[in-house]
């Protein structure tokens, strides 16, 4: 059946409520769900109302937390998630970063403390809305091997991107550093489904098609079969938005797919610059045309951020389709 995304935003808020989450860690946590739910992006949706209501329930996540700033330096700033939901936390540092690169022209806020942020395209939006360039950075429990290991040690660690333009929606990049996200993993099991050869490797580090036996072993980084260059690039932000900042490593954090564990303390950082600092507004806004037209020369081109675009447009026009079975699930979750 169809819900708008409001009723459906109300819907989850409440199960996370009951569960024992803070009004406002809720509220934006509820949107970020139903948002991905809107994009088709099942993983970062509706599935992990359950998980977080669960780590609300057990101590996993503390549902009375209230992020703020704690340190300030400059164009620098460190968010405290107090273990809670991250959706808050991210939203402030965000927020407090695009205020500090007006004044300084770059700002670098990090989220401490943390939980699952989910998309992290959602985070850098509002960046580029603002007129600003938003990289965003994150770790996440053990899931991928050090280039030559099998051991999971780093996150599936995401990195996303947002390019304000003139006229137009921002260019909106967002990718997992693991072959695939570990949420299609997830929902694979779930429907006790296959995954492709080289998404993952069993406990004993041998390659597997078994999605359960994927999620007890290890994700493999990106282009992992012919080179290291993905395990590099998970090892950058693993030391970006833990040494850094201060968060725990992804391997001293518990599985996010498990009931019982410690609470994760994983972090997010967020790099924001205002283009009027460096090249100019206007220059910039230009040179960037130069290069969006010259991509769109070559036909079968789609400019990243525009299937969110569309999705999301549809999604608030004709609603979100949701099975009652779901529904009946979120309205009776505590």
């Amino acid at each position: 059946m169809k819900i708008t995304f409001d009723e459906l935003r109300s819907i989850v808020s409440a199960a996370l409520q009951r569960a024992g989450a803070n009004r406002e860690m809720a509220d934006v946590t509820a949107a970020a769900l139903a948002t991905a739910e809107a994009l088709g992006i099942g993983s970062h949706g509706l599935s992990r109302v359950s998980q977080y209501a669960t780590h609300l329930r057990n101590g996993r996540a503390n549902g009375a937390a209230v992020p703020k700033v704690i340190r300030r330096k400059g164009g620098t700033l460190v968010v405290d998630a107090e273990a809670g939901l991250a959706f808050g936390a991210c939203g402030l540092a965000v927020a407090e970063a695009v205020t500090a690169a007006r004044e300084h022209g770059v700002a670098f806020a990090g989220v401490i403390n943390s939980h699952h942020a989910g998309m992290m395209a959602e985070h850098v939006l509002p960046i580029a809305r603002a007129g600003m360039v938003g990289l965003a950075f994150a770790n996440s429990p053990a899931a991928m091997p050090m280039a030559g290991g099998r051991r999971a040690l780093f996150g599936t660690n995401p990195v996303a991107a947002a390019f304000p333009r003139r006229d137009a929606q921002p260019l909106l990049i967002d990718l997992s550093l693991s072959e695939v996200a570990r949420g299609k993993v997830m929902l694979a099991a779930k429907k006790g489904e296959p995954i492709p050869l080289g998404w993952a490797l069993d406990a004993q580090g041998r390659p597997t098609t078994d999605a359960k036996a994927a999620l007890d072993g290890a994700m493999l980084p990106i282009g992992a079969a012919t080179s290291p260059k993905g395990a590099m690039l998970a090892l950058m932000v693993e030391l970006l938005v833990t040494a850094v900042i201060g968060a725990q490593f992804g391997f001293e954090a518990s599985s996010f797919f498990v009931d019982e564990g410690n609470r994760p303390r994983i972090g997010q950082a967020f790099l924001v610059l205002d283009p009027d600092a460096l090249a100019g507004e206007d220059a910039y806004l230009d040179r960037i045309e130069v290069l969006i037209e010259a991509m769109l020369a070559d036909d079968g081109v789609r400019l990243p951020g525009d299937r969110r675009y569309d999705l999301m447009f549809k999604a608030m026009a004709e609603g979100i389709e949701v099975s009652e079975a779901v529904l009946a699930s979120l309205r009776g979750a505590s």
